[in-house]
């Protein structure tokens, strides 16, 4: 019975120890800024899907919502926190149906069957990644107004970007499976 309780105890440890250090992974893909065309690209979206692939969408979407409560309690985990703001002010402007969506993505990364083929890998992880830029353009309309180009605003930049991350993430999917495997 002991040494039940005490490998239920040690899974526990290594669940949340994932958690966090999946938070720190999310504010570093946050905070490095690549030079990209035609925006600078982070590559915290890469670093969603990861985490979603590499742990599970439960750790996954723990993880996920520790970032996020991480935001709104006021620390500056965000791409453009503190100089746009911290806290809940932050998390409830422009970005916070793309925010939204990094639960929703990481859960499709973390559930979807991806042992097969490359290309059935890149397209599942463009299911899962769209569901940022869904959830984001819809937040984004609802509060600059329908009226101005929100796609042009809030996806167009950064397709070139995200098909450069899902195409690396895709290559390495394999390796990764594994490595949840092993976990």
């Amino acid at each position: 019975m002991e040494l039940i309780k005490s490998s239920q105890n040690l899974k526990i440890l290594k669940s949340v120890l994932i958690v966090f250090f999946g938070s720190i992974l999310l504010v570093i893909s946050a905070k490095i800024k690549i030079p990209f065309y035609p925006v600078p690209m982070t590559m915290q979206t890469f670093a969603v899907l990861f985490i979603g692939l590499s742990f599970g969408y439960k750790i996954g979407l723990a993880t996920i919502g520790l970032y996020l409560l991480e935001g709104i309690f006021g620390l500056p985990v965000f791409s453009n926190s503190p100089e746009k703001g911290v806290g809940w002010i932050y998390f409830t402007g422009p970005t916070m149906g793309y925010l939204i969506g990094f639960l929703f993505a990481t859960f499709l990364a973390g559930y979807l069957n991806f042992k097969t083929n490359f290309i059935v890998i890149f397209f599942k992880l463009i299911v899962s990644v769209s569901t940022i830029y869904i959830l984001g353009v819809l937040w984004l309309g609802n509060l600059i107004g329908w009226d101005k180009p929100v796609i042009e605003f809030g996806v167009t930049p950064f397709l070139l970007a995200e098909l450069f991350k899902i195409s690396l993430l895709t290559v390495i999917s394999k390796k990764i499976l594994k490595f949840r495997n092993f976990i």
